[in-house]
């Protein structure tokens, strides 16, 4: 038996072994790597896209809580606030009203042509010299 040993060694040794034939799981595990390693600069890209799409549903989400708010009746503490207001304005109104009325001082007027005529020369007053004479004609 040893020469039928002997015979397959020598018909292994004559042959080269090819290399190993990689295992499904190792086919699909290099196949994944590869996809993984192609999609990796679309990843930053993704991501970009994902924020912003995160960022403007942020900025939605708050135009809408303001409309709501802007929509919604008061409370009852912002109308306790307004009906106080009110009153002290009902308040108000009442002491204009009682206040007595004074007359309003009256201003003379001056007619309209004398306001548009330029004042007169001061008239001249007599003097205290006689005026004087003519010369004796001759």
């Amino acid at each position: 038996m040893a020469k039928k040993d002997n015979a397959k060694k020598k018909d292994t040794a004559g042959k080269k072994e090819p290399a190993e034939k990689p295992s499904r799981g190792d086919a699909v595990r290099s196949a994944a790597a590869q996809a993984i390693e192609a999609t990796a600069g679309q990843a930053g890209f993704t991501r970009e896209r994902a924020q912003q799409l995160a960022d403007e549903l942020v900025h939605a989400a708050s135009r809408f809580r303001e409309t709501l708010e802007d929509l919604r009746p008061a409370g009852t503490d912002e109308l306790r606030t307004l009906r106080e207001r009110v009153a002290e304005l009902e308040e108000r109104v009442a002491k204009l009203e009682r206040a007595p009325k004074r007359a309003a001082p009256r201003r003379r007027t001056v007619p309209a042509k004398a306001a548009a005529e330029p004042p007169a020369e001061p008239a001249v007053a007599p003097s205290a010299e006689p005026p004087a004479e003519p010369p004796p004609a001759s």
